[in-house]
């Protein structure tokens, strides 16, 4: 049941947010910040496909190498593509996304409780350095450990199982990063918190399923502050 309820409590994020103009116009900022710098790393990581394809394998004058050469060369773009989506991701994470990732948890917790749990910080540098302090342990290092893991599966018989535990691994982290949001701005212990993640594994595997769906994930994600808020929120109430 509890991987329903992560994949209830995701959607059911989504379409608070579209009810609520705030929260809809801070989703699709965020989508849109994602969305431009995907467009600008993947355009600079596809420049260097040349460069990139020839210092791993230079194209073979004649024969049927060239065909193995082509299929090479298109595999090598779509992983390019991919780990240029994940740089942006994570890059617009850190300068932008994470602060508006904790507004939206803000929003929806005032929606829910008619209040905040507030954190005050000495100065805007302080919070902001907060935030980013929270986010490299919670999603950064989590996702670039589990990219690096994935390339090297490639590299063995069983990689297909490797790139599908990965993936959900990835997910669960993506999730976490939604629902620690706002133990994070009480300040709650890191002990407590990854502990919270360990009991309630199954629904942040839920939760972080659908952001394994091409295309429908960017808009999952954009919108998930506010599906994994009120899941906390409800926790806290049992």
């Amino acid at each position: 049941m509890s991987l329903y309820y992560g994949i209830k409590y995701n959607v059911k994020g989504v379409m608070l947010a579209l009810k609520t103009p705030k929260l809809l116009m801070l989703g699709i900022l965020r989508f849109l910040i994602v969305l431009v710098l995907t467009l600008m790393v993947s355009g600079l990581v596809l420049y260097w496909h040349d460069e990139i394809l020839n210092l791993i394998w230079k194209m073979p004058e004649s024969g049927w190498l060239i065909y193995v050469w082509k299929a090479v060369s298109w595999i090598l773009s779509v992983v390019l593509a991919g780990i240029s989506m994940v740089m942006a991701y994570l890059l617009s994470q850190l300068l932008f996304c994470v602060f508006i990732m904790d507004y939206m948890s803000r929003i929806t917790e005032t929606i829910v409780l008619g209040k905040q749990a507030q954190f005050e910080p000495g100065s805007w540098f302080v919070f902001f350095v907060h935030l980013i302090k929270q986010e490299i342990p919670r999603a950064i290092i989590p996702v670039l450990i589990t990219i690096i893991i994935m390339l090297l599966g490639l590299l063995t018989p069983v990689s297909p199982v490797i790139i599908v535990v990965s993936s959900i691994a990835a997910a669960v982290f993506l999730a976490w990063d939604n629902t620690d949001l706002i133990p994070a701005r009480r300040m709650v212990p890191f002990k407590i918190r990854i502990g919270f993640l360990k009991n309630n594994l199954m629904f942040h595997v839920g939760f972080g399923l659908l952001f394994l769906i091409p295309g429908l994930n960017i808009l999952f994600l954009s919108f998930a502050p506010v599906g994994a808020t009120l899941y906390y929120i409800d926790k806290e109430r049992e």
